[in-house]
Protein backbone atom coordinates (compact mmCIF):
# COMPACT_ATOMS: atom_id res chain seq x y z
CA UNK A 1 0.00 0.00 0.00
CA UNK A 2 1.33 3.64 -0.56
CA UNK A 3 2.30 5.70 1.56
CA UNK A 4 -0.22 8.90 2.49
CA UNK A 5 1.82 10.50 5.21
CA UNK A 6 2.65 13.34 3.19
CA UNK A 7 2.52 16.77 3.38
CA UNK A 8 -0.82 17.92 3.04
CA UNK A 9 -2.13 21.04 0.82
CA UNK A 10 -5.82 21.89 0.08
CA UNK A 11 -7.83 22.82 -2.58
CA UNK A 12 -11.58 23.70 -1.32
CA UNK A 13 -15.10 24.41 -2.36
CA UNK A 14 -17.98 25.44 -1.05
CA UNK A 15 -21.62 24.50 -1.99
CA UNK A 16 -23.95 26.77 -0.27
CA UNK A 17 -27.01 24.94 1.66
CA UNK A 18 -30.62 25.55 0.38
CA UNK A 19 -31.24 26.28 4.10
CA UNK A 20 -29.05 29.87 4.21
CA UNK A 21 -30.14 30.73 1.20
CA UNK A 22 -33.89 31.34 3.06
CA UNK A 23 -32.16 32.42 6.33
CA UNK A 24 -33.16 30.11 8.54
CA UNK A 25 -30.45 28.61 10.92
CA UNK A 26 -29.20 25.52 10.58
CA UNK A 27 -28.26 22.95 13.73
CA UNK A 28 -25.50 20.72 14.13
CA UNK A 29 -27.40 17.40 12.83
CA UNK A 30 -28.36 19.64 9.77
CA UNK A 31 -24.90 20.13 9.12
CA UNK A 32 -24.23 16.50 9.42
CA UNK A 33 -26.97 15.61 7.23
CA UNK A 34 -25.71 17.56 4.68
CA UNK A 35 -21.89 16.56 4.61
CA UNK A 36 -23.45 12.83 4.71
CA UNK A 37 -25.76 13.46 1.78
CA UNK A 38 -22.31 14.91 -0.02
CA UNK A 39 -20.47 12.06 0.55
CA UNK A 40 -22.72 10.13 -1.66
CA UNK A 41 -21.35 11.63 -4.59
CA UNK A 42 -17.72 9.91 -3.38
CA UNK A 43 -19.27 6.70 -3.89
CA UNK A 44 -18.57 4.62 -7.15
CA UNK A 45 -21.32 2.72 -8.10
CA UNK A 46 -20.98 -1.48 -7.44
CA UNK A 47 -18.60 -0.48 -5.12
CA UNK A 48 -17.82 -1.74 -1.51
CA UNK A 49 -18.17 1.29 0.81
CA UNK A 50 -16.04 1.31 3.94
CA UNK A 51 -18.10 3.06 6.64
CA UNK A 52 -17.33 4.57 9.94
CA UNK A 53 -18.91 4.85 13.39
CA UNK A 54 -20.31 8.01 15.28
CA UNK A 55 -23.29 10.21 15.04
CA UNK A 56 -21.97 11.65 11.76
CA UNK A 57 -21.49 8.32 10.01
CA UNK A 58 -25.07 6.86 10.98
CA UNK A 59 -26.22 9.98 9.22
CA UNK A 60 -24.14 8.73 6.39
CA UNK A 61 -25.80 5.23 6.31
CA UNK A 62 -28.92 6.98 6.34
CA UNK A 63 -27.97 8.42 2.79
CA UNK A 64 -26.47 5.26 1.68
CA UNK A 65 -29.67 3.34 2.09
CA UNK A 66 -31.53 5.26 -0.77
CA UNK A 67 -29.08 4.07 -2.68
CA UNK A 68 -28.09 0.31 -1.54
CA UNK A 69 -29.14 -1.30 -4.83
CA UNK A 70 -25.86 0.98 -6.30
CA UNK A 71 -23.37 -0.59 -4.02
CA UNK A 72 -21.93 -4.26 -3.43
CA UNK A 73 -21.50 -3.81 0.22
CA UNK A 74 -19.75 -2.29 3.12
CA UNK A 75 -17.19 -3.40 5.55
CA UNK A 76 -18.27 -1.36 8.92
CA UNK A 77 -15.98 -0.31 11.23
CA UNK A 78 -17.87 -1.12 14.20
CA UNK A 79 -20.55 -3.64 15.22
CA UNK A 80 -22.95 -1.11 15.82
CA UNK A 81 -22.66 0.52 11.98
CA UNK A 82 -22.81 -3.39 10.83
CA UNK A 83 -26.13 -2.87 12.95
CA UNK A 84 -27.05 -0.35 11.17
CA UNK A 85 -25.91 -1.02 7.54
CA UNK A 86 -27.79 -4.67 8.03
CA UNK A 87 -30.87 -2.64 8.88
CA UNK A 88 -31.09 -0.09 6.23
CA UNK A 89 -30.81 -3.16 3.78
CA UNK A 90 -27.26 -3.22 2.93
CA UNK A 91 -24.75 -6.66 2.99
CA UNK A 92 -22.04 -6.54 5.45
CA UNK A 93 -18.79 -8.17 4.47
CA UNK A 94 -15.92 -9.28 6.50
CA UNK A 95 -12.74 -7.48 5.31
CA UNK A 96 -11.13 -10.67 5.09
CA UNK A 97 -12.99 -11.44 1.97
CA UNK A 98 -12.59 -7.87 0.46
CA UNK A 99 -9.84 -6.72 -1.80
CA UNK A 100 -10.22 -3.66 -2.31
CA UNK A 101 -12.45 -0.51 -0.96
CA UNK A 102 -12.56 2.96 -2.91
CA UNK A 103 -13.48 4.89 0.06
CA UNK A 104 -14.12 5.03 3.08
CA UNK A 105 -16.46 7.80 5.21
CA UNK A 106 -16.13 8.66 8.54
CA UNK A 107 -16.40 11.32 10.43
CA UNK A 108 -14.04 13.04 13.14
CA UNK A 109 -13.59 14.16 16.76
CA UNK A 110 -11.24 17.17 15.50
CA UNK A 111 -9.99 17.72 12.15
CA UNK A 112 -6.95 20.48 10.96
CA UNK A 113 -6.87 22.05 7.42
CA UNK A 114 -4.05 19.71 6.89
CA UNK A 115 -6.61 16.48 7.14
CA UNK A 116 -4.96 15.24 10.03
CA UNK A 117 -7.67 13.66 12.70
CA UNK A 118 -8.34 12.76 15.71
CA UNK A 119 -10.62 9.65 16.14
CA UNK A 120 -12.12 7.05 18.53
CA UNK A 121 -14.66 8.89 20.61
CA UNK A 122 -16.85 6.04 19.99
CA UNK A 123 -14.38 3.78 20.80
CA UNK A 124 -13.98 2.43 17.68
CA UNK A 125 -10.63 3.75 16.68
CA UNK A 126 -9.00 0.48 15.76
CA UNK A 127 -11.37 -0.83 13.36
CA UNK A 128 -11.76 2.16 12.23
CA UNK A 129 -8.06 2.79 11.40
CA UNK A 130 -7.63 -0.68 9.64
CA UNK A 131 -11.18 -0.01 7.30
CA UNK A 132 -8.99 3.30 6.47
CA UNK A 133 -5.63 1.86 5.57
CA UNK A 134 -7.42 -0.64 3.20
CA UNK A 135 -9.19 2.41 1.05
CA UNK A 136 -7.94 3.96 -1.53
CA UNK A 137 -9.87 7.18 -0.71
CA UNK A 138 -10.75 8.62 2.69
CA UNK A 139 -13.93 10.86 2.92
CA UNK A 140 -14.09 12.46 6.48
CA UNK A 141 -17.66 14.33 6.78
CA UNK A 142 -17.85 16.93 9.82
CA UNK A 143 -19.55 19.50 11.07
CA UNK A 144 -17.20 23.21 11.61
CA UNK A 145 -17.20 22.86 15.13
CA UNK A 146 -14.47 19.90 14.43
CA UNK A 147 -12.06 21.73 12.60
CA UNK A 148 -9.37 22.52 15.00
CA UNK A 149 -5.57 24.64 14.11
CA UNK A 150 -4.09 21.94 16.45
CA UNK A 151 -5.01 18.89 17.82
CA UNK A 152 -5.52 18.08 21.07
CA UNK A 153 -8.23 19.79 22.74
CA UNK A 154 -10.17 16.77 22.37
CA UNK A 155 -8.37 13.98 24.95
CA UNK A 156 -6.78 11.42 22.67
CA UNK A 157 -8.15 7.68 22.87
CA UNK A 158 -5.91 5.21 23.24
CA UNK A 159 -6.92 1.63 22.63
CA UNK A 160 -5.04 -0.67 25.12
CA UNK A 161 -4.81 -4.49 25.88
CA UNK A 162 -6.36 -4.59 29.61
CA UNK A 163 -3.50 -6.10 31.28
CA UNK A 164 -1.55 -3.13 30.34
CA UNK A 165 -3.32 -0.19 31.24
CA UNK A 166 -1.84 1.20 34.41
CA UNK A 167 1.32 0.82 32.85
CA UNK A 168 0.71 2.88 29.43
CA UNK A 169 -0.63 5.29 31.71
CA UNK A 170 2.32 5.62 33.29
CA UNK A 171 3.94 6.51 29.59
CA UNK A 172 1.49 8.67 28.62
CA UNK A 173 2.12 10.72 31.40
CA UNK A 174 5.99 11.00 30.52
CA UNK A 175 5.03 12.00 26.70
CA UNK A 176 3.10 14.99 28.52
CA UNK A 177 -0.40 13.67 28.86
CA UNK A 178 -3.14 13.00 31.41
CA UNK A 179 -4.63 10.00 30.33
CA UNK A 180 -7.95 8.96 32.33
CA UNK A 181 -9.35 5.63 31.50
CA UNK A 182 -12.58 5.47 30.16
CA UNK A 183 -14.52 2.93 32.94
CA UNK A 184 -16.59 0.25 32.02
CA UNK A 185 -16.48 0.68 28.14
CA UNK A 186 -14.79 -2.29 26.27
CA UNK A 187 -13.89 -1.96 22.53
CA UNK A 188 -15.47 -4.72 20.61
CA UNK A 189 -12.25 -6.11 20.14
CA UNK A 190 -12.57 -6.40 24.11
CA UNK A 191 -9.79 -3.70 24.91
CA UNK A 192 -9.98 -0.81 26.63
CA UNK A 193 -9.71 2.63 26.24
CA UNK A 194 -7.57 5.56 28.24
CA UNK A 195 -8.95 9.17 26.97
CA UNK A 196 -5.23 11.51 27.16
CA UNK A 197 -5.87 15.09 27.88
CA UNK A 198 -3.72 18.22 28.22
CA UNK A 199 -1.96 17.53 24.41
CA UNK A 200 -0.95 19.73 22.06
CA UNK A 201 -0.43 17.81 19.19
CA UNK A 202 1.51 19.81 16.65
CA UNK A 203 3.38 16.81 15.21
CA UNK A 204 0.72 14.46 14.93
CA UNK A 205 2.28 11.66 12.83
CA UNK A 206 5.11 11.39 15.09
CA UNK A 207 3.09 11.18 18.21
CA UNK A 208 1.21 8.78 16.28
CA UNK A 209 4.38 6.46 15.84
CA UNK A 210 5.39 7.25 19.43
CA UNK A 211 2.23 5.85 21.19
CA UNK A 212 2.19 2.92 19.26
CA UNK A 213 5.29 1.68 19.67
CA UNK A 214 4.53 1.70 23.62
CA UNK A 215 3.60 -1.88 24.73
CA UNK A 216 0.22 -2.86 25.07
CA UNK A 217 -0.78 0.08 23.01
CA UNK A 218 -3.24 -1.53 19.85
CA UNK A 219 -3.48 2.00 18.47
CA UNK A 220 -4.00 5.51 19.10
CA UNK A 221 -6.51 8.19 17.92
CA UNK A 222 -4.55 9.70 15.59
CA UNK A 223 -5.25 9.83 12.32
CA UNK A 224 -2.20 11.22 10.46
CA UNK A 225 -0.06 8.65 8.98
CA UNK A 226 -3.30 7.97 7.06
CA UNK A 227 -4.55 11.22 7.03
CA UNK A 228 -8.30 12.35 5.09
CA UNK A 229 -7.86 12.51 1.58
CA UNK A 230 -11.60 14.82 1.55
CA UNK A 231 -13.16 16.71 4.18
CA UNK A 232 -16.48 17.76 3.83
CA UNK A 233 -17.59 20.32 6.02
CA UNK A 234 -20.28 21.10 7.37
CA UNK A 235 -20.76 24.63 7.71
CA UNK A 236 -23.75 27.92 8.28
CA UNK A 237 -22.39 29.00 4.73
CA UNK A 238 -22.37 25.39 3.00
CA UNK A 239 -20.91 22.46 2.31
CA UNK A 240 -16.97 23.02 2.22
CA UNK A 241 -14.82 20.63 0.14
CA UNK A 242 -11.17 20.25 1.09
CA UNK A 243 -9.35 18.01 -1.17
CA UNK A 244 -5.42 16.87 -0.58
CA UNK A 245 -2.95 18.11 -3.57
CA UNK A 246 -0.96 15.25 -4.65
CA UNK A 247 1.98 13.80 -3.29
CA UNK A 248 4.01 15.81 -5.68
CA UNK A 249 2.81 19.11 -4.67
CA UNK A 250 0.59 20.84 -7.36
CA UNK A 251 -1.29 23.20 -6.62
CA UNK A 252 -4.37 23.94 -4.68
CA UNK A 253 -7.55 23.98 -7.18
CA UNK A 254 -9.96 26.39 -6.57
CA UNK A 255 -13.89 26.38 -7.44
Amino acid sequence: MANRHWPARVAEVTIRLSLTDHGLSLTQDDLKRAVAAAAIAHVPAGCVVGVGTGSTANCFIAELAGIRTRVAGAVASSEESARRLEQAGIEVLDLNGVDDIPVYVDGADEITRELAMIKGGGGALTREKIVAAVARKFVCIADQSKLVDVLGRYPLPVEVIPIARSFVARELVKLGGSPVWREGFVTDNGNVILDVRNLNIVAPADLESTLNQVPGVVTNGLFARRGADVLLLGTSDGVRTFTRADRHGSPPRSG
